[in-house]
């Protein structure tokens, strides 16, 4: 039987086609590869706020004012609604919950169609607390999924007088976290998920000394990796008496000794700066 071979010319599309189909394959893959990698592909989704005991709670059913309440969750989970009665909400997001008063204003034959919308105007169940040298200590509520990024610039971010390094309790496992500001900030260390009644405690920063023939003697924090000039420029420099490059250095029970503005110091340390020999 003869045998029929196809030319040069009819082969030319079916390459082609075949050469788009692998490229697309690969791209596909590609695709997939990165979404795998991203950074926000293994993030949880936030499930929405949870209410729980003495949230407030506005609840609005268009068209219908007689069932409009402000009111707080019980101790027990609940709230009273107009008619309809006793509806626990402990337990469900505001979209649960307007479901579960929907359902029971058809089945109650109080309503055809309503339409419920059920906003928070109190977040009081869930908080984390938050101690130290921050702008606003106090209670900071858990109105979303929040990290701790989020917790400490809504308290005011971290006082001069802070330390760098903060401490995060857990409050189910009572581990305590250490965790640098500086690198939280800057995106080099993972951010913490909050989870309510945890702890954050901001500790004030270890000091060094500044005396002799300075701008402003004085204490100052000290800051990671801080050297000798650092803290003058944070003293504003050599006062008109001093000898500028002239330091000494006492650190606990040890004599002074000579020191450079590149030297690193340490918590405790004292500089002096040496007066100008005229």
């Amino acid at each position: 039987m003869a045998m029929t071979f196809l030319g040069t010319a009819a082969w030319s599309p079916l390459r082609q086609f075949g050469l788009r189909l692998l490229g697309a394959l690969l791209a596909l893959l590609f695709a997939q590869a990165a979404l795998a990698q991203s950074p926000t592909a293994s993030q949880p989704a936030s499930p929405g706020y949870v209410l729980g005991p003495n949230d407030g709670l506005s609840i609005v059913v268009y068209g219908q004012s007689e069932f409009n309440v402000a009111t707080r969750v019980k101790p027990d989970g609940s709230i009273v609604v107009p008619l309809i009665g006793k509806v626990q909400a402990q337990g469900k997001t505001v979209l649960t919950l307007a479901d579960e008063m929907t359902r029971r204003l058809i089945q109650g034959n109080y309503l055809r169609d309503p339409i419920v919308n059920v906003e928070v105007t109190d977040y009081a169940s869930k908080y984390v607390r938050v101690a130290g040298k921050v702008g606003a200590p106090g209670l900071v509520p858990l109105d979303r999924y929040t990290g701790l990024l989020d917790i400490l610039l809504r308290s005011g971010w971290v006082q001069d007088v802070g330390s760098e390094l903060i401490y995060v309790r857990r409050a189910g496992s009572g581990q305590e976290i250490e965790i640098s500001t500086k690198d939280l900030a800057r995106g080099t260390v993972a951010d913490i998920v909050l989870q309510p009644g945890d702890t954050i405690y901001v500790p004030p920063s270890e000091v060094v000394y500044l005396t002799g023939a300075a701008m402003a003697p004085g204490s100052y924090p000290l800051k990671r990796d801080m050297t000798v000039s650092d803290l003058m420029a944070m003293a504003g420099g050599v006062g008109p008496t001093g000898s500028s490059g002239k330091f000494g250095l006492k650190r606990g029970d040890e004599k002074e000794v000579d020191v450079v503005g590149s030297d690193k110091l340490q918590a405790g340390d004292v500089i002096r700066v040496r007066e100008r020999l005229f």
